[in-house]
């Protein structure tokens, strides 16, 4: 095989009380990455589309991580890396800066086909160590709850990262997810910086009660407890402030149904779950109509949740 088209989905992290320890897979957005294997020693991105992303390759998220899959492949194989390349083409279907996972479905992608044109030197958690490096020159750091769950699929639980030890969450059938995406960027790293360094302990102690919770929600498909448990009292009541009409949004969407939500990532789209794909919808539309007379830019998706992750197909 000489090269693949990929689709990488776009994730939501977080899950509310879960802070760079859960995420889930979207079916929608999803970018398109065609990769081939070289025989021209290094790694080029001959286009990017839809996106104005930086032209330094050390900046961009997909050539970095995928410099570290081939760092560790000439390690593991004893393999001279300059006799070997790839090139990349990506076409955005999900917004950088859009809280959604954009560099990290660049990441995975490049670096989940790169190892199944390798033939599968690497399992998924050597996968994820390689794209959260892609992360860390998009946002600071080498956080893994958007590239997990875009690599293994569904929802993902990272218990550990020193080890890494990344848990795939049971995900109900009928769990579907709204999301709004405001058309202003606010940057993971700035994001980062505004949050406080230390907490109360009454907070965190109700914050483990809820990811436990929602955990035990997931895995017993009792929707109450999911709802109860999407509460995060650490970070959102700091985040929020970035995003208009956010507490709006929150109120108005689980008066019509909603199991509950928050800001996807660090932000500014805000995602909600429902029960079934009826009421998903329904809170698509009312996002909608929060949004539709304030002077800001967006976009709305309704998705279920993807449970397969990256898709593949080949190219001759």
């Amino acid at each position: 095989m000489k090269g693949i088209k990929i689709f990488s989905p776009a994730t939501v992290a977080n899950l509310a009380c879960g802070f760079d320890v859960i995420g889930l897979a979207l079916d929608f957005p999803k970018d398109e990455i065609f990769l081939y294997k070289s025989n021209n020693p290094g790694i080029r991105i001959h286009r990017i589309h839809r996106s104005s992303l930086p032209n330094d390759p050390m900046k961009n998220s997909a050539f970095v991580a995928l410099q570290y899959l081939l760092k560790k492949y000439k390690q593991k194989q004893k393999f001279d890396e300059k006799k070997i390349g790839f090139e990349i083409e990506l076409i955005k279907n999900i917004s950088p800066g859009s809280g959604i996972g954009s560099s990290a479905a660049s990441a995975a992608g490049v670096v989940y086909g790169a190892n199944i044109l390798l033939e599968k030197p690497f399992s998924a958690i050597q996968l994820i160590r390689f794209a959260m490096e892609g992360e860390r020159v998009a946002s600071g750091t080498a956080h893994a709850d958007n590239v997990s769950p875009a690599i293994m699929g569904g929802i993902t639980l990272i218990r550990s990262y020193q080890p890494l030890d990344i848990i795939k969450i049971h995900t109900p059938n009928e769990l579907w997810v709204s999301i709004i995406h405001p058309q202003i960027e606010v940057r993971t790293s700035d994001a980062r910086k505004i949050l406080k360094e230390k907490i109360f302990m009454k907070d965190a102690i109700r914050q483990w009660g809820n990811v436990g919770a929602l955990i035990a929600g997931l895995y017993r498909e009792d929707y109450g407890l999911i709802s109860r448990s999407l509460e995060d009292v650490i970070v959102e009541p700091i985040r929020s402030m970035l995003i208009p009409a956010f507490y709006e949004l929150q109120v108005r969407c689980k008066k019509i149904g909603a199991l509950g939500g928050g800001i996807s990532g660090s932000g500014p789209s805000v995602f909600m779950l429902s029960k079934g794909n009826y009421t998903a919808k329904k809170v698509t539309e009312v996002m909608n109509q929060v949004y539709s007379p304030l002077q800001v830019d967006y976009k709305t998706y309704t998705s279920p949740i993807n449970s397969k992750g990256i898709k593949w197909i080949q190219i001759l």
